[in-house]
């Protein structure tokens, strides 16, 4: 049986130290930094899923070994081996549902517990795992994860929503982009201006636009830019000529 020190010596054998030097800036390891003391062995992301699909099939218990470790390839390689068990228990052919709520459950307990702690760690994860699994349920949870003072948990919750966008429903990030329009960091910007942006392009231009007819007076500069990146050049500028002073309402 393969196990998470399995896992760990692949990775090490493909790791750069240049890389990992890159990686520690790139994700803003310094102190006061969003990533403060996260470790890098200096694996490229593609080398990082190439070694994971070798492990498709790990045990949970190993995959929270992965989780659970202070090195930054290692907990994403447990989150893309959780994305692909995930993906097989909800396949059309082998559908199993109390699997599913088993491996939600379990990415719901690596969030709350701080293991997916980065933003490319929820990027890579959350529409594919928790998303994925709420497109047909209540998302009471979502929610919650909206309310946390966390800023990985809101962006979990933000970024799940693109798997309902993917279905064609937008009811669930616009009513979450509405309520985070005064969080306090960037990178939740980034992240409700993208879901925007992805309403207007996969959902429905006309919602996108009554969100930003509503709101773009009080949107973060980095928000409304995310949400109007791919308008006609008329119609963004417009949206962002919006005063800043009355924009930021915080």
């Amino acid at each position: 049986m393969n196990t998470a020190a399995d896992v760990q010596q692949a990775l090490a054998a493909v790791a750069d130290p240049d890389d990992a030097v890159f990686l520690q800036r790139f994700f803003k390891t310094g102190p006061g930094e969003y990533g403060e003391g996260d470790v890098f062995l200096g694996v490229r992301v593609p080398q990082t899923r190439t070694v994971a699909k070798r492990f498709a099939g790990l045990p949970l218990t190993e995959v929270r070994r992965l989780l659970d470790s202070p090195v930054h390839e290692h907990r994403l390689a447990g989150l893309v081996i959780l994305n692909a068990a995930f993906a097989r228990a909800s396949s059309a052919r082998h559908r199993d549902e109390s699997e599913r709520t088993r491996l939600a459950d379990f990415y719901v307990r690596a969030v709350r517990d701080g293991r997916v702690n980065n933003w490319d760690l929820v990027d890579s994860s959350a529409e594919y795992v928790l998303g994925a699994y709420l497109v047909d349920r209540p998302r009471d949870l979502l929610d919650q994860l909206a309310s946390s003072a966390v800023l990985w948990e809101r962006r979990v919750a933000v970024l799940s929503t693109f798997a309902f966008l993917k279905e064609g429903d937008a009811s669930t990030t616009l009513a979450l982009s509405a309520r985070l329009l005064d969080d306090p960091e960037d990178l939740m910007h980034k992240a409700v201006g993208w879901m925007l942006r992805e309403t207007g392009k996969r959902v429905d231009r006309g919602l996108l636009l009554g969100f930003l007819d509503s709101y773009a007076a009080r949107m973060p500069r980095t928000m409304l830019s995310y949400a109007t990146e791919h308008l006609d050049a008329q119609t963004r500028a417009a949206y962002r000529a919006v005063p800043r002073a009355v924009r930021q309402h915080r």
